[in-house]
């Protein structure tokens, strides 16, 4: 059974975070206008900047405040910190399963996937060779540095290791997946996905593993990977659930085990949220077709018609949307 640690820089952000007392969004709250709060995961930063645009173009006397992080903080923030909100979107449905239910909440809907790609520059090392058949000889090169976020904090963090874990199996190289984490040091691991897009920038790294949605939006280059390991097709699930790891749990001392899985994006609003009525407004706005323009254009493909866990549970105020249960 493999194990990750929690790193020292998942519990200096959790500390960080914890003593912060507010939205660190880049927004001064508007006293006159009405709040809306929305944690989500990293690699929804772009398409919801568009959609908080979009919103408060439609809707002027509401001021939509967001907070990015890895999906597994921001539904922490919630759990166990305490932190005010009203929408919590992550990159993985099981966030909310294993950390936000029953306590917070008692639904979710999945209206996204995605696809793990390696994510570089024009300057990353190699970059003129690198392909989706040659991808971890080069990674294996002396000199050169990749790296992904924190498992523990960001699903972005372990569904890079389950890529590994897949390739050794897809390629036959026994030992890969520990060659590959040997030589990536505990500083090329940052909280979540999005943080390590600037490293890529400035050439700290060479590679980071990352979603072709965040590469796209933020057009860098990335290497495609065979549908066996980048866990995007619900087709190969099966074979998905060979790759697995062990991570902190929902209380200090306790741990997880995740399975790969294909990539799915969900949402919830959270039983003591605020401003419910607007949270509602927000995702009948997400869902519509210009919800979906947002996504697409952002490099994310809709789950049409999105999927909720339990219709039984779906507030009243959302069953007019193109829904379907699981």
């Amino acid at each position: 059974m493999l194990y990750v640690k929690f790193s020292l820089i998942s519990a200096l952000m959790v500390i960080v975070f914890l003593l912060s007392g507010d939205l660190k969004t880049g927004q001064a709250k508007d006293l006159d206008k009405a709040n809306l709060i929305i944690f989500h995961a990293g690699s929804l930063a772009g398409p919801f900047k568009t959609l908080e645009e979009q919103f408060e173009k439609a809707y002027p006397d509401v001021d939509v405040l967001r907070e990015s992080l890895g999906s597994r903080l921001a539904a922490r923030s919630v759990s166990e910190l305490d932190k005010e909100a009203d929408i919590v979107a992550v990159s993985d449905y099981r966030v909310i399963i294993d950390i936000l239910m029953p306590k917070d909440t008692n639904w979710y809907l999945c209206w996204a996937s995605n696809q793990m790609v390696i994510m570089y520059s024009e300057n990353s090392k190699y970059a003129k060779e690198i392909n989706s058949n040659n991808w971890y000889k080069i990674l294996l090169r002396k000199g050169v540095n990749y790296g992904h976020s924190d498992p523990n904090l960001d699903p972005c963090g372990y569904r890079s290791l389950f890529v590994w874990q897949l390739a050794e199996r897809y390629y036959q190289l026994p030992g890969l997946y520990k060659k590959l984490s040997q030589n990536c040091p505990s500083k090329n691991i940052r909280p979540k996905e999005t943080d390590l897009i600037a490293l890529v920038e400035i050439g700290e790294l060479d590679y980071v593993f990352s979603y072709s949605s965040v590469a796209k939006q933020h057009r860098l280059s990335f290497v495609k990977l065979p549908d066996e390991i980048n866990l995007e097709k619900i087709r190969l699930k099966e074979d998905y659930k060979k790759a697995s790891l062990k991570i902190s749990g929902q209380k200090p001392g306790t741990y997880t085990k995740v399975f790969g899985e294909p990539i799915i994006y969900a949402l919830t609003i959270l039983r003591n949220a605020p401003n419910k009525d607007l949270a509602y407004k927000f995702i009948s706005y997400l869902l519509s077709k210009e919800g979906e323009k947002v996504f697409l254009r952002s490099g994310q493909l809709p789950i049409t018609p999105a999927i909720v866990n339990n219709l039984k549970y779906l507030p009243k105020e959302l069953r007019h949307l193109n829904l379907v249960s699981n």
